[in-house]
């Protein structure tokens, strides 16, 4: 059950990462401050798997042509998945965006079972249902709700892209070095933080080089948005090496209350009651996931 605590602290490390994502957001925009994540990770990730490596000398590494075809479809998925989710946010509000990303829970846990052969049991599927209806009333928006076209089909499938990328990184890791989580999570974490910069780098050099020079201009924030993003990643990858996607993406649920009181402390943001009740909902779906 270790993958429980991991997976709160990649949680937290996450918010912290997102916290800093935001404070560039105006000058690099929406692509600028994922890329951030990245290209400033990827140092760090980096660091991370070469000192893994080096006080884990029983590491095998089997870097098969399976290990790379998943760091590269995982890879691609994450970055659509994002792209899709940008999209549903433009085409209704960023608050309904959220609500319809969180799909990918229960999305997470039928590609483990349907594709890769995950077992999990009744109560984590029931679990994952009362946690996704928990975070979809704790995120949707309040008043009048505007969809335009193709929002709910952006959002659906931001969170099916996302659950399939975080099951194809977990199969990358069970790929390169079963026996030990950590190190073979972090060397995939490395890789697919290599993969995913050098495509969205030339893809915003291409397109909108503003955004790239906003990012290298605002590298003193963007490192610690890099270390919390490479931390957290290898945490999520150790704990999805650990466990099934679904289980792991509940827990991972806990992000929501850490993100409520950051937004409280350095936003200055405030939860109603019922936000707060459809929080509670959602602790009670992701006690049962993850014990189920």
């Amino acid at each position: 059950m270790i993958w429980i605590p991991i997976t709160v602290a990649a949680a937290a490390l996450q918010v912290a990462r997102n916290a800093a994502q935001r404070s560039i957001m105006g000058g690099a925009g929406p692509w600028g401050a994922t890329l951030v994540r990245f290209l400033f990770g990827l140092p760090f990730a980096t660091v991370f798997a070469v000192v893994a490596w080096l006080v884990t000398p029983a590491v095998v590494p089997h870097a098969t042509p399976l290990f790379w075809l998943a760091c590269a479809a995982g890879a691609a998925l994450q970055m659509g998945a994002t792209a899709a989710q940008l999209t549903a946010m433009h085409r209704s509000t960023f608050a309904l965006g959220t609500a319809m990303q969180q799909s990918g829970l229960i999305f997470a846990l039928a590609w483990g079972a349907l594709f890769f052969g995950d077992k999990v049991g009744p109560v984590t599927w029931l679990g994952a249902l009362v946690a996704s209806g928990g975070l979809a009333a704790l995120t949707w928006p309040r008043g009048e709700v505007v969809m335009r076209r193709g929002a709910l089909t952006a959002g659906l499938g931001a969170g099916a892209m996302f659950a399939m990328s975080a099951n194809c990184f977990r199969q990358a890791s069970l790929a390169f070095d079963p026996a030990h989580a950590a190190v073979s999570a972090l060397v995939t974490v490395m890789v697919v933080q290599a993969i995913q910069t050098v495509a969205l780098t030339g893809y915003l050099a291409w397109r909108n080089p503003d955004a790239l020079k906003a990012v290298v201009a605002a590298w003193r924030q963007s490192l610690g948005a890099g270390f919390c993003g490479a931390a957290a990643s290898g945490l999520w990858f150790t704990a999805m090496a650990l466990s099934p996607v679904g289980p792991v993406r509940a827990v991972g649920v806990v992000e929501m209350p850490i993100a409520a009181i950051a937004g409280r402390r350095l936003f200055k943001e405030r939860l109603s009651w019922t936000q707060i009740a459809a929080g509670a909902v959602t602790a009670v779906g992701v006690a049962m996931a993850a014990l189920g």
